[in-house]
């Protein structure tokens, strides 16, 4: 997925909408990505280039002006609701200070943070939610990481032809 710096990259970001749904990311304009707690996906968040499973294409990290799919995971039914733009990376994830917070992580401290995030922006709703089953009967979706078996990445790439495609299929009335 190596692209000149200049060209936005194209990623596929999960919540759930019991926890952020995207009619409040629309209402907020701007969020910062909290509560993720994988280390590949923190990588992407802070500019390291992931170091893939076996027979796994790397990818590059996230950069500012890339763009991705908001999706709703465990929903009915799960889908790409809309578009965000990563506005700043290598935040430090507030949530992890929280003792509250399912996200809490007792080893952080402010001098030494554990978990990063990245600063997003609202770009559009979709008029039609893409559905996952959507997803998985359009053949030139086909390849999406999404849809690998045992994939459950909350963070991950997608090439910008899978982007315009769910665009377009977003868009439709």
């Amino acid at each position: 997925m190596s692209k000149a710096a200049n060209q936005p990259q194209y990623w596929l970001l999960k919540s759930e909408p019991e926890t952020y749904p995207i009619e409040q990311f629309k209402k907020d304009k701007k969020t910062l990505w909290t509560g993720v707690r994988n280390f590949q996906a923190r990588g992407f968040m802070i500019g390291t280039p992931s170091t893939p499973p076996k027979k796994a294409p790397a990818y590059e990290p996230m950069r500012v002006g890339d763009y991705f799919l908001f999706y709703h995971s465990n929903a009915e039914p799960s889908a790409c609701m809309g578009i965000g733009r990563i506005e700043k990376l290598n935040q430090v994830d507030p949530t992890q200070f929280d003792k509250k917070s399912d996200s809490f992580e007792p080893k952080a401290t402010k001098e030494k943070p554990v978990w990063f995030c990245c600063e997003c922006s609202f770009v559009e709703q979709f008029s039609t939610a893409v559905s996952l089953d959507m997803i998985r009967n359009e053949k030139s979706l086909s390849k999406m990481l999404l849809l690998a078996r045992g994939s459950r990445l909350s963070i991950q790439p997608v090439r910008q032809d899978e982007f315009e495609t769910i665009r377009k299929m977003g868009r439709q009335k």
